[in-house]
């Protein structure tokens, strides 16, 4: 259930609640706003929860009680009305500017990430992304620089004022790669790897939740709502396209997503066109459209050579591409009432 407490409850009053939730067996996450406190209870399967809520209308300081019928609590749009802005370091995302992504799929070598970063940050990108850790289906793919590779990241994206978004794949790495990363991203493949949720949502860093190729939008919540439960609200969703029959695209971009989204959850949601279709001349139109559907950003593939990337050189956009369609981006976004 949600605990809305009046305009100006002080903290005692708020204590005063969790404590009583606490006591009734609930597991309590606060949201803080401006003006109010929500507060989130989950748990207690054997109590009466109607008599629950009662109880806590009861008190002066409480507006309302709000059941939540949804499976996923925290994540949900009814626990925080307000739509959440996460603050990289400076950069925000999920406010009114669109959060512009860019970098290599995969860490190659100091020259070509310190070229791109070079190039896209001149174009108006804040994030540098870039793969350290590699998933590959093939055990005889490259499986990337690891640690160098972060290193190389981060003293490109120190140069450029950029903040660094990269996959973290295994729980015994999450503490490195959030030394030295600003957005620890889940990728596809291990969206319902608990373990790792778990254990990101124990980090300070905020997290980039990758839709899985076949999930629906409640298994993503759900996921999202694994790393809430652990103690890290900013959590981010990208949706990055989903398996159908079509095989002209290496995925189906759902571009839905983005308003159901907004339907369901405060989270912000990041479009990626790149992983989406897997050709790099949609990845340009893609970006438009996702602007357009209210995307909160959207995250690119860029190569100073794509044709002779290690790896998803197809959807990676030249240097020249990425400069020449984010100007669109930026307009597309005015047009909506929002800044790049």
């Amino acid at each position: 259930m949600i605990i809305i407490m009046k305009a100006g409850s002080s903290p005692d009053q708020v204590k005063t609640i969790t404590d009583h939730l606490e006591g009734l067996g609930y597991i309590i996450h606060k949201s803080e706003g401006v003006e109010r406190t929500i507060i989130g209870a989950v748990g207690a399967p054997n109590l009466d929860k109607t008599e629950a809520a009662e109880q806590l209308r009861a008190y002066d300081w409480v507006e309302e009680v709000i059941f939540v019928s949804r499976p996923y609590k925290f994540v949900a749009k009814e626990y925080k009305p307000e739509r959440t802005v996460i603050d990289v370091r400076g950069i925000k995302i999920g406010g009114t500017a669109v959060a512009v992504m860019a970098g290599p799929c995969t860490v190659e070598s100091e020259e070509q990430v310190m070229k791109t970063a070079e190039a896209v940050s001149r174009a108006g990108a804040r994030f540098l992304r870039g793969g350290a850790y590699k998933p590959s289906t093939s055990p005889y793919s490259f499986h990337g620089l690891g640690e160098p590779g972060l290193d190389i990241l981060q003293t490109a994206a120190s140069q450029f004022d950029m903040r660094v978004v990269t996959e973290v794949m295994d729980v015994r790495k999450v503490e490195i790669v959030a030394a030295k990363s600003d957005v620890l991203q889940i990728g596809t493949r291990n969206m319902q790897n608990y373990d790792l949720l778990r254990e990101v949502g124990q980090a300070k860093v905020p997290v980039m939740l990758k839709r899985g190729m076949s999930a629906k939008y409640e298994e993503w919540l759900l996921a999202a709502e694994y790393i809430a439960t652990h103690g890290n609200p900013n959590i981010i969703l990208c949706e990055r396209g989903i398996r159908t029959f079509e095989t002209y695209t290496r995925n189906t971009l759902d571009l839905a997503a983005v308003p159901v989204l907004r339907g369901l959850t405060h989270l912000p949601v990041v479009i990626d066109p790149s992983h989406g279709t897997g050709r790099r001349e949609l990845v340009g139109p893609m970006c438009l459209a996702a602007v357009a559907a209210g995307a909160d950003g959207i995250m690119v593939e860029v190569h100073p050579n794509p044709d002779h990337a290690v790896k998803d050189g197809a959807q990676s956009v030249t240097l020249e591409q990425f400069a020449s369609f984010t100007p669109q981006v930026a307009a597309v976004a005015r047009a909506v009432g929002r800044s790049l």
